[in-house]
């Protein structure tokens, strides 16, 4: 029985361009599970768009010296054609500065308020006199409240990792101009996000997501508080209450209505108003958001708190398969430092099919993963040339040669021969299920599988000694014949991820229809027509040379040395006597919970066994971490008479030792020493 399936992917933010860590995230497994569930025939509809509003789109226009308007439109562009350079088979790539999207997302706001879900609240915030507006965090610096370093960030200390309200900073300024901030009052409007608790964690306990999707929305969930859905900034969907200009609605909430706005977007080209709704009002829509690991908050916990909160039954999402963080040569891609991938270059020497391949065979499903160049370089020459690509040439070559450049007819099989088209149907069924379950490696490993079971058959079965022969002549139809039919579901099963290389296959086989309107089961289960034309066979990918890849290590290598500041050691401080350092009381304590401080983007509340008792200790290390539970076990070094301190509305008792790296902070932590033990 059919189905209709809505996909989306997480909407870029249209604040810089794409790289290929995104991709591996949120948008190459939406389009490969796209593209399979339009072959398994079913109902697909698959929305994308452009995230456009924001403060961290508004600075750097401004850094930039354009519209916030020309900045959104200059990247629309840019990250729309990289998606339309890989093949993505959006049915529509929209943008939330569209009109439509303000109506939507206004209506949003009018039944969370009506139902009272949204409430206000009178707060201070920094002002500008010299700008004559009230800045965001983003746009404000001045001196640490907590160790009074004078380049703090609006929102937290770079030098000792503290969070805070930027209203806490010592003389705020302006980053734009420098001019001294006042505290101002201003109203804002706030989303009851505590009034859903019950209802989020009935509906997740429901849900059979990767463990760290549900246990992350999880901890979110059991700390919801109020959150303001509101900022002072022109840039933005207006709040649509009457006398509140200046006011717009915070991106995160904005966001996320996006793929609503889009579809009915996508209605309205079709000509078919309505059709929006065939999807997100159908209770038997099959929902699935392709996300990266940094969105699962707002797509497991906050957007659904929304919809809950409407008059209008949209769709709940029912999956929510979110991906791991993926690097290149095993660091975040930083185009600051230079550590990046030329795409335009890129796409000048290596075709789409090989990075969609690449990053679908080392996909960061469960667990980080990474681009390099000599692995990229392995899986182009040993598995897309050296498998793949053989199969297919070998057997339309020896085809082209020997069978009258048509399909042979097949007869008086052998046991091998059904025993290997057996398996060529059972690989399939593994490649079904592997799409099925969001796991782009298990199933680009089966396409590697078959291609290398077409060869070893090929290779065992010995067409060309066959062919000698006219005992043995049917002997080798019926190889050809078989090897076919292996290329028929190669090429079917390869086609969610290399798709431009599966239609050539295709093609070549003598179909006149595309591939993508083929159906998997009548093409597994259907045998191909004797005597069908096979047209000229051409070959799919050219070998990856070594001087290439140097060439490209090397080049990544300068970008980052150019782009590298020099490393500035801070100076050492004034000499102390020994009897100072005994002063220092060092223990050890085994971390045993962790979770994130709310409204901090750094702080973490740690629980530390240090022998003698249980600490909750806040530590400002957890920014670019993605997985804090790895600290949980974990025995570190604690400052454990350090007077307690009261940080973000909570004490802290004691001190975690850490060291601040350009990746983020390590701690240092031991393997045998226990709780208590002290540190010499």
């Amino acid at each position: 029985m059919h189905r209709k399936v809505l996909i989306t992917s997480a909407l870029p933010y249209a604040n810089g361009p794409l790289h290929f860590g995104h991709i591996a995230g949120a948008y190459l497994p939406g389009d490969v599970f796209a593209r399979f569930e339009r072959l398994k025939g079913n109902d697909v509809l698959y929305i994308c768009g452009s995230d456009e509003y924001g403060i961290a789109i508004t600075l750097n226009a401004e850094l930039a010296g354009r519209t916030p308007q020309e900045h959104v439109d200059m990247f629309h562009e840019i990250n729309k054609n990289l998606f339309k350079q890989l093949n993505f088979s959006f049915d529509h790539f929209s943008r939330t500065t569209a009109p439509s999207h303000v109506k939507t997302t206004q209506a949003f706001f009018k039944d969370l308020l009506a139902n009272g879900y949204i409430e206000e609240k009178i707060t201070d915030q920094l002002y500008s006199e010299l700008d004559k507006k009230f800045l965001a965090d983003r746009y404000v610096t001045g001196t640490c409240p907590k160790c009074g370093f004078e380049q703090a960030r609006g929102d937290e200390c770079p030098k000792c990792g503290a969070s805070y309200e930027a209203t806490d900073l010592i003389h705020p300024r302006s980053k734009l101009t420098n001019s001294c901030l006042v505290g101002k009052p201003t109203k804002h409007w706030f989303l009851r996000f505590d009034l859903f608790k019950e209802k989020l964690n009935e509906w997740i306990s429901k849900k059979n997501w990767k463990p760290n999707v549900v246990n992350f929305a999880k901890s979110y969930i059991d700390e919801l508080k109020p959150r303001a859905i509101t900022r002072d900034m022109q840039w933005g969907v207006p709040l649509p209450i009457p006398n509140t200009e200046g006011k717009v609605l915070y991106v995160w909430f904005d966001a996320p209505i996006g793929y609503i706005s889009a579809t009915q977007e996508w209605a309205k080209l079709q000509e078919k108003p309505d059709a929006w709704k065939n999807y997100w009002l159908d209770p038997n829509t099959y929902h699935v958001q392709f996300i990266g690991k940094d969105n699962i908050p707002f797509h497991a916990v906050f957007f659904p708190a929304m919809i809950m909160g409407q008059n209008t039954p949209y769709k709940l999402v029912d999956d929510l398969p979110a991906n791991e963080f993926y690097n290149l040569e095993g660091k975040q891609f930083s185009k600051s430092d230079g550590w990046y991938i030329d795409l335009e270059t890129f796409f000048q020497q290596f075709t789409a099919d090989q990075i969609r391949y690449a990053i679908a065979s080392n996909a960061p499903e469960n667990q980080d993963s990474e681009f390099s160049w000599k692995d990229f370089q392995s899986r182009c020459n040993s598995e897309l040339l050296g498998k793949y690509g053989n199969l297919v040439n070998r057997t339309l070559v020896f085809a082209h040669n020997n069978c009258e450049r048509k399909i042979p007819e097949m007869k008086h099989l052998h046991a091998d021969d059904e025993q290997f088209l057996e398996k060529i149907r059972q690989l399939a069924k593994d490649a079904e299920e592997a799409y099925t379950s969001f796991r782009l490696r298990k199933a680009s490993q089966i396409v590697m599988e078959l291609s290398q079971l077409g060869n070893v058959y090929f290779d065992a079965k010995k067409p060309w000694i066959a062919n000698r022969s006219a005992l043995t002549h049917q002997d080798m139809a019926n190889t050809i014949g078989c090897c076919i039919e292996c290329l028929k579901v190669l090429a079917l099963i390869s086609f969610p991820i290399i798709p431009e290389a599966a239609e050539k296959v295709w093609k070549m086989l003598g179909f006149k229809s595309p591939l993508a309107n083929a159906k998997w089961n009548d093409v597994v289960l259907s045998i191909l027509e004797m005597g069908q034309d096979l047209p000229e066979p051409q070959i799919l990918f050219a070998k990856v040379e070594d001087e290439v890849i140097q060439k490209e290590i090397e080049k990544l290598h300068h970008m980052t040395a150019k782009n590298k500041t020099p490393m500035t050691t801070t100076p050492l401080k004034e000499q102390i006597a020994i009897d100072d350092v005994r002063k220092v009381d060092l223990r050890i304590g085994k971390i045993t919970h962790v979770e994130r401080v709310p409204k901090s983007k750094k702080m973490l509340k740690l629980v530390v066994d240090i022998g003698t008792e249980h600490r909750t200790i806040l530590s400002g290390i957890g920014e670019k971490m993605t997985d804090i539970t790895l600290l949980v076990g974990k025995s570190v070094i604690v400052v454990a008479n350090l007077k307690p301190a009261i940080l973000m509305g909570m004490e802290s008792q004691g001190m975690i030792l850490t060291v601040e790296t350009a990746e983020g902070f390590e701690v240092p932590h031991f393997y045998h020493a226990r709780p208590g033990a002290e540190v010499l």
